[in-house]
């Protein structure tokens, strides 16, 4: 058996691009997860117990700093393109594997609590599957 190697890193210098902008500095967290259904089957004997998995469905998690006031921002353009489905690309490591989906957009939350930075937390349905782009 095959000792495999790992190389953890910290996600510190990441690329975010959402259509043609890149938005990165606005964004703290981005996180592809998928969802996949389990289903069984049991019969009546011990042997007939059967487990299946199904076709997975992704969504993108986003969170990152509410700007209202810079016309391209992050929160300006997804409050003016909800609903549409564009390319997102998602580079873990700046200049490394790309992981691209196309993602329906949705508008971010507004405003905040007092003496805070107002953040935003969005969830973005994915059409099929990431992809991953070679560099």
């Amino acid at each position: 058996m095959a000792v495999v190697a790992v190389t953890p890193f910290a996600l510190t210098d990441a690329t975010v691009k959402v259509a043609a902008d890149n938005f990165e500095a606005a964004i703290s967290a981005v996180e592809f997860v998928p969802t996949v259904p389990t289903f069984n089957f049991a019969g009546l004997t011990p042997a007939s117990v059967f487990n299946f998995a199904g076709s997975p469905s992704w969504v993108v998690n986003l969170s990152g700093a509410q700007d209202w006031a810079t016309a391209t921002s992050l929160s300006n353009y997804l409050l003016a393109n909800a609903g549409k489905t564009v390319v997102m690309d998602f580079a873990p490591i700046k200049g490394g594997k790309i992981f691209r989906a196309s993602v329906t957009l949705v508008p971010t939350n507004i405003g905040g609590a007092v003496n805070s930075v107002p953040v935003f937390s969005v969830t973005f349905q994915v059409q099929g599957q990431p992809t991953i782009v070679t560099v």
